[in-house]
This record gives structure tokens, C-alpha cells and sequence, in this order.
């Protein structure tokens, strides 16, 4: 399998869009490109599963490698575990499903098609890089569409949102080249991810580079507090630009805490774990209570996303190979359920013109297909068994409680209490969209999802509820490459 088609069937499929004479034309291009996307990601897994059951135990599967800048040890090195192919997964299912949400884009629909391929590119390139100065090369050029999608195509105080998200996740991947570099002067000059993974650095050492990466990383996952660009880039941001924010942006962050800063610096992951675990704790449930005070749909599901994102976090904190399983599967299973809450929410707005949830009600009536979704993806949010979010958070939960000591328990005991908050949110939230009477007389007249809004809503629906009922095919994925992680934490 040659993972470098991830980077040329996105790149082709972009390129084919520019070259396009019409809105017709684009919208069909883009749908074909990110379906084979989503066929490339298919056979990547079972070509994966093959060589596994073939007892092939390399780390990295389906490597390559091609000299870049070979004076400064810089070179393309792109291979996959269990933890790059989950996430280019998850990473195909949502970009399908924004070109589908994003089907009646009108201003400028060439463009807008352009960048979400081009951000597309960009987390491909990013899951499967193992060489860091590549791996933050393909992290930057992800930043680029965020920032237009929403300074042209977003709504609200766009601009000013626009330049506050761009702001703060410039100031993360300042962090993060320092931290680089200061690991490749360390490791004697060398990005590679895999050598660096072999060289002892100091403990002393890792402490200063640790929260560098860490934290730079965090603030494109919304670490508390630099979590603040959060709530304000998915208000204003289009819908298909609010799915890849939450879907799959501030996975790059949560991939690159594991990947990069805890699996290269164990020491300093040890260190600094009381610290984010208290972190984590806090949003979990600060994002829970503020969304309980929200009223508008986007900024419920923002600051939820703070609340769940903070699962992930912390169980990167607790450092058993449990935990770290279950920061992963959140990472995809909150990919999943967001993207697909942001989906549905433009699809009422479309209709309704607000997102107000105090203007709305009764919408079953007449959405019903919408409201469905609505109530599935809330009643994934709030750990319902039978959906990803259940088996996620009971991950986490397990893996967290394996610290036997008062401070992790507490921590634990805290983040499972936040569902309950999460319950009050989101049954209030979608009970008031979706039940009793029409509140405006306008709404009875309303359509429901039209074929490109129930492919997309269906597809992001079979990834939630694959996970939740049979979930060992991803834990099969994920458990190896954690258990690496672990073992790096307890010196194996």
C-alpha cells in the first residue's frame, strides 16, 4: 500500500476543482475525490489488518522515505500504525461528508471546495508523517484554510474570529518549533521521529521540552485555558468549515500530544502529568457548565466539544495504556459525533434562519429526519450505550481508575460526574428544537434533509454506530500503538 496516494488524491482532486468551468462541475469533482478518499482509507485498513495477521510487528507499516534536505537530516519519511490509519479514517468520513453538507454553496464554490480539500491534504499528510519537521510543515498548511473558510464564507464577527484562531494556533506552533528544535540540537540533529525514539535525552532536558510541545499541540485541541479560539472560530465558521474544525483539526492537536511530546519525552510526560490532569479536569467541567447557560445551537456544541475534548486530555494524564487507548478512541468518536452535530445544525439553520433554541420547537413535525439525527448524535454526546461516545468515555474512565492513589480517583470520580451536566444540556437543547408545538408559523412550511444531507448524515452515523456496537475492531487498531507509548512511560 503507497500511503503517499493520502497526499496525491486529495492534491489531484483540488487541482481538478480549480480547473473546473462550473458549480456543477466542482460539486461533482469534490464528492468523487473524497469518496475515493474514503475507498483509499477502506483498503489502507484491511491492507493493515492483512499485514498484522501476517505477524508482520514492525511499528510503522508501509513505510518510505526520500531525502528532503539531507545536511540538516531532513527528509520525507511517511509510514502508518493503528493510531494513523484510525485517524485517516476518521479524517475521510468527515471530509465526504463536508463536501456533501457544503452542496448549495454558492459565493465563490470553486474556492470553498479548494480549501477543504487543501485542509484535507493537510491532515493526511500530518497522521502519516514520522519525520517532524514534515509532520509541522503539513500542521501549518492546515491552518491556512481554517482561516479564510472563515474570514470569507463565515458569518457573525467572522474577521475577528478568523484573526483570534489563527492567532492562538500561530502562538501553539511557536511552541511547537521551539520544542522541535530544540529535541532535533538534543537528539543530535535528527527529525526523524523513529531514530529520536531510540536516543535517551536527559530528564532534566525533557522537562523544559516537554510542555513545549505539549502545550503548543494543546492549544490546537483547546487545552484550558487556550481553549478560547474555540467557541468563537466554530460560531462563525461555515458548516462544513465548523466539521473539519472539530472533526478533524483538533485531532491533529491530540495526535500530536501523543505522538510527538508524550511518546518522545516519557520523563517529562511523568512530570508534568498532575498538571494536565488538573487541566483537563477543569475543562471537562467548565466546558460542561458554560454550555449549560449557552443558547445558541454552535456555541452548545463549541463548548461541549471543550468538555469532551477534555476526556481526551485527561487520560493522556493518567499514562496507563488503558487511558491512552481511551484518549484515542474519544479523539475519534468526538471527530465523529461533532462533525456531525455541526452537520445537522447547519441543516436547521439553513431552514430556520436561527440557532437560537428558545426560537425553535416542534421541528419533529415537519424535520423529522433531522431531528433524528439530532437526538442520535445528543444521546452520543451524553454516553449512551449503543453509540462511540459510551465505549470512549468508559475507556477513559477504566483506564484513569487504574491510579489507585486519592488524586487521580478524585480526578476520575469528577470527570464521570460531568455527564450528568452533559444530560441537563443536551436533552434540554434538543427537547426544545424538536419537541412540542411550532412556535413560529413559518416553520410549518419547512422541508426536510434533502439526498446530500442524508448521505452525509448516514455516513457519520455508521462510523458512531460501528464503534458503539462493536468497538474491538478499533480497539484492535488503536491498543498496539499505546501500549508502545506505555511501555516508553514505564521505561520498557
Amino acid at each position: 500500500m503507497n500511503v503517499l496516494l493520502f497526499l496525491g488524491l486529495p492534491l489531484l482532486t483540488a487541482l481538478a476543482v480549480l480547473l473546473s468551468r462550473s458549480k456543477q462541475q466542482v460539486r461533482v469533482i469534490a464528492l468523487i475525490g473524497s469518496l475515493l478518499q474514503i475507498v483509499l482509507a477502506l483498503l489502507l485498513l484491511f491492507a493493515f489488518r492483512a499485514e498484522r495477521a501476517g505477524n508482520n510487528t514492525a511499528q510503522f507499516l508501509f513505510e518510505q522515505q526520500y531525502p528532503l534536505i539531507q545536511s540538516l537530516n531532513i527528509h520525507f519519511h511517511f509510514g502508518v500504525d493503528g493510531i494513523s490509519v484510525s485517524m485517516i479514517l476518521l479524517t475521510a468520513l468527515v471530509v465526504v461528508a463536508g463536501v456533501l453538507v457544503s452542496w448549495n454553496v454558492e459565493k465563490m464554490t470553486k474556492e470553498f471546495y479548494f480549501l477543504l480539500l487543501l485542509l484535507a491534504l493537510g491532515a493526511y499528510g500530518f497522521f502519516i508523517s514520522l519525520n517532524l519537521f514534515i509532520l509541522f510543515f503539513f500542521l501549518e498548511i492546515s491552518v491556512i484554510p481554517k482561516y479564510l473558510l472563515i474570514g470569507i464564507w463565515g458569518s457573525g464577527k467572522k474577521e475577528y474570529c478568523a484573526n483570534k484562531l489563527v492567532l492562538m494556533l500561530m502562538f501553539g506552533s511557536a511552541l511547537i518549533l521551539v520544542g522541535m528544535l530544540g529535541l532535533y540540537f538534543i537528539g543530535g540533529h535528527e527529525f526523524d521521529l523513529v531514530n529520536l525514539s531510540q536516543i535517551i535525552i536527559e530528564p532534566a532536558r525533557q522537562t523544559i521540552l516537554f510542555p513545549l510541545l505539549f502545550v503548543g499541540f494543546g492549544v490546537f485541541t483547546a487545552l484550558f485555558p487556550l481553549h478560547t479560539w474555540v467557541p468563537d472560530g466554530h460560531s462563525s465558521a461555515p458548516t462544513a468549515g465548523s466539521m473539519f474544525l472539530a472533526g478533524i483539526s483538533m485531532k491533529l492537536g491530540g495526535y500530536g500530544c501523543l505522538r510527538v511530546a508524550i511518546y518522545l519525552l516519557p520523563e517529562g510526560a511523568k512530570q508534568y502529568a498532575d498538571i494536565i490532569i488538573l487541566l483537563s479536569s477543569i475543562a471537562i467541567l467548565y466546558g460542561a457548565f458554560v454550555t449549560m447557560m449557552q443558547r445558541d445551537l454552535k456555541y452548545i456544541n463549541a463548548y461541549s466539544s471543550i468538555s469532551h475534548v477534555g476526556f481526551s486530555l485527561l487520560a493522556m494524564g493518567m499514562l496507563t495504556q488503558t487511558a491512552i487507548t481511551g484518549a484515542l478512541m474519544q479523539m475519534i468518536s468526538h471527530g465523529l459525533m461533532t462533525a456531525l452535530f455541526f452537520a445537522v445544525i447547519g441543516m436547521i439553520y439553513d431552514r430556520t434562519h436561527t440557532r437560537m433554541v428558545d426560537e425553535m420547537g416542534g421541528l419533529m413535525k415537519v424535520m423529522p429526519f433531522i431531528t433524528t439525527v439530532l437526538f442520535i448524535v445528543g444521546l452520543c454526546s451524553l454516553g449512551l450505550p449503543g453509540l462511540s461516545g459510551f465505549v470512549a468515555e468508559m475507556t477513559v474512565f477504566v483506564g484513569s481508575w487504574q491510579n489507585d492513589d486519592l488524586f487521580h480517583r478524585i480526578a476520575t470520580i469528577a470527570a464521570a460526574m460531568s455527564i450528568v451536566v452533559t444530560a441537563v444540556y443536551i436533552l434540554r437543547a434538543v427537547t426544545r428544537t424538536a419537541m412540542g408545538p411550532i412556535t413560529n408559523s413559518d416553520f410549518a412550511e419547512l422541508k426536510d434533509a434533502h439526498w446530500n444531507e442524508k448521505w452525509a448524515a448516514i455516513i457519520l452515523l455508521a462510523g458512531i454506530i460501528s464503534i458503539g456496537i462493536a468497538p474491538g475492531w478499533l480497539n484492535d487498531l488503536l491498543a498496539p500503538g499505546a501500549e508502545i507509548i506505555s511501555n516508553r512511560i514505564a521505561g520498557k
